[in-house]
């Protein structure tokens, strides 16, 4: 078995091999990537049915409107494209006017349907245009404006406009060149024996015309753009205020369990003290008891950690129940609001948790009565119901409009009453009210001894 070796040659002078390939350049590879992008511009699907829509009637000036006059305004771009047209038909007209009456009607007809060909297929009208410009030249009898006449300079100057503001500005940029192109041309082959061309103030009217079309697109991009920002920042602010309220409530509970936790501990640890003589499995029941109630603890204080913020501090004393609502009172009534409690059905013992997500929802109502209502009265009604407890915070107007707002509360405002009210399997109720007022109301239902057990 043999194996043969076949080796090429390098031509002197460093010559590649024929039929090799070498690398494409950046200019090759820059008028590839120009010419696809022409490609795909102007000849792919240019005469696809795009028809303009109808203006949106929601702006400043347009939802004044009467309902009937808003259906009508919703067809405005559409109207002003057709009064361009019609203004491009009568400025050929003219112009042919010596040039018979089949002559100065299809001139007329030529500068008016590239610009009405523009509300369906935006693309297609500038090749009709571009067309029609040579068509116009040859009927008409002038020898002046070559190569385009009035009618037509004035119906292309629109169509690239009004293509250029259904499009993107890399198309505007394409027409604007072929135009150049076909002005060139004309110019150059049929401009002989014709007073004067007139290729250079179009390019200059339409290059103007482009441009602002060009600025306005930036402008529309750059407002969405901020407007997408501003949406994705408010949800992100949404969220983090959510999680804020959590972590709140998270510290707050955990003094609640913990000193359940601590109380379960400590009697498990003593219970074996109180009877005389315990037998071995009582005892160590209650040594497992405690052991248990301390992991637990242990855990809990480790969750605690991750919740806990670099700059928080413990609190010294215990949280707040509903016995301490009266010196809340008494701190907003300081704060220049006047305030008055009703307690109905018969007060009794609830569970820490429900008592201290109580305080805090009076609390961060309140103090948003502060916040939006400076000067109005409120009133704080609590309902030792059966299965629960009702609470109903409701204010009224403010007597007069301030500017500052008050700093006193510091939570999230209905978004922390709600993830309260929700953890606890609540119902929450938020509204104005017929004088111009405001009201919260709560339920939150509290689990009998039996239901417990």
């Amino acid at each position: 078995m043999t194996e043969t070796t076949q080796t090429q040659t390098t031509p002197p002078g460093g010559a590649k091999p024929h039929g090799s390939h070498s690398p494409r350049s950046p200019e090759f590879r820059l008028a590839a990537d120009a010419l696809r992008g022409l490609r795909q511009d102007l000849f792919h699907d240019a005469f696809a049915y795009r028809p303009l829509p109808r203006m949106r009637v929601d702006g400043p000036l347009t939802r004044r409107l009467p309902e009937g006059m808003r259906e009508y305004a919703a067809w405005t771009p559409h109207a002003a494209v057709a009064a361009a047209g019609l203004l491009a038909m009568a400025v050929a007209t003219t112009a042919s006017h010596g040039s018979g009456s089949v002559a100065t009607l299809l001139c007329g007809l030529l500068a008016l349907l590239p610009v009405l060909v523009t509300l369906i297929r935006p693309v297609g009208a500038f090749w009709f245009s571009l067309a029609a410009a040579p068509v116009v030249a040859v009927f008409s009898s002038t020898w002046g404006d070559w190569p385009w006449l009035p009618g037509s300079f004035t119906a292309h100057v629109t169509v690239l406009t009004v293509v250029a503001l259904r499009t993107r500005p890399r198309v505007a940029a394409w027409m604007w060149v072929l135009t150049a192109a076909y002005g060139v041309i004309a110019e150059t082959i049929f401009g002989a024996g014709r007073y004067s061309t007139n290729s250079v103030p179009l390019l200059f009217v339409s290059a103007l015309a482009l441009l602002v079309v060009t600025v306005l697109h930036i402008r529309r991009e750059a407002e969405q753009e901020v407007t997408a920002q501003q949406s994705e920042t408010a949800q992100e602010r949404s969220k983090r205020t959510l999680l804020e309220e959590r972590t709140t409530i998270a510290r707050e509970l955990h003094d609640v369990v913990a000193h359940h936790m601590s109380v379960v501990a400590i009697q498990a640890e003593a219970a074996p003290y109180r009877v005389e003589n315990p037998p071995p499995e009582l005892e160590q029941a209650f040594v497992t008891i405690r052991e248990n109630a301390v992991a637990a603890l242990t855990e809990l204080r480790r969750v605690l950690g991750v919740v806990r913020a670099e700059d928080y501090e413990a609190p010294d004393a215990p949280q707040p129940t509903l016995a301490d609502l009266e010196a809340l009172l008494a701190n907003v009534r300081e704060a220049g609001l006047t305030v008055e409690k009703a307690v109905t059905g018969a007060v009794r013992g609830l569970p820490q948790g429900v008592e201290l997500s109580a305080y805090r929802i009076v609390q961060e109502a309140l103090s948003n009565t502060l916040r939006h209502a400076p000067g109005a009265t409120a009133r704080v009604e609590i309902g030792y119901v059966l299965g629960g407890l009702g609470l109903r915070i409701v204010n009224g107007p403010a007597p007069t409009t301030s500017l500052t707002k008050s700093t006193h509360g510091a939570g999230h405002g209905i978004a922390g009453m709600r993830e309260r009210v929700t953890m606890l399997d609540g119902e929450m109720t938020t509204g104005e009210t017929n004088d111009g007022g405001y009201e919260v109301t709560v339920y939150l239902p509290v689990a009998t001894a039996e239901e417990t057990a």
